[in-house]
């Protein structure tokens, strides 16, 4: 099945981090597509460093908690501490869609809640898969023309 991750990172070496998360990723699933990395400012939480942002689409057989367990497995090895709501991460990997699943879990909401109000998640996506949708609020392009 399809899922779209955003990746972060603004501290420690935030490229050499995102580098490393992608290679574990393609280690342990079949990444389709990567976009570019986008320098971003942090949104919400306390003040911090910019941002490196990018998304990849990758194709996984995992249950959709597995996946999200993976995803958090390789935030752990790469020395991610979850101390402060959007405070600074060494590396952070969000899964925002996976297939048509539809979720209101406490462990796992999909489509990701907070998606479509994103730049840093819609702009690199919408450079790797212009057509995309996400569910259950339309199509990438025009999330992107009403965000500020």
């Amino acid at each position: 099945m399809k899922a779209v991750v955003a990746l972060g990172a603004n501290i420690g070496n935030p490229k050499e981090q995102m580098d490393l998360a992608i290679s574990l990723l393609r280690e342990s699933t079949d990444v389709i597509a990567l976009s570019s990395y986008y320098t971003t400012k942090p949104v919400g939480g306390p003040e911090q460093p910019d941002y490196i942002n990018a998304v990849c689409t990758l194709e996984s057989d995992l249950p959709a908690l597995d996946l999200l367990s993976l995803l958090r497995g390789i935030e752990k090895s790469l020395g991610r501490e979850r101390i402060e709501k959007w405070g600074p991460r060494t590396i952070d990997l969000d899964l925002i869609q996976y297939g048509g699943l539809l979720s209101k879990a406490d462990e796992l909401e999909l489509p990701h809640p907070r998606a479509h109000e994103r730049r840093f998640v819609l702009e690199p996506w919408h450079e790797i898969e212009p057509d995309a949708v996400l569910l259950t609020h339309g199509k990438i392009s025009s999330l992107l023309e009403q965000l500020p």
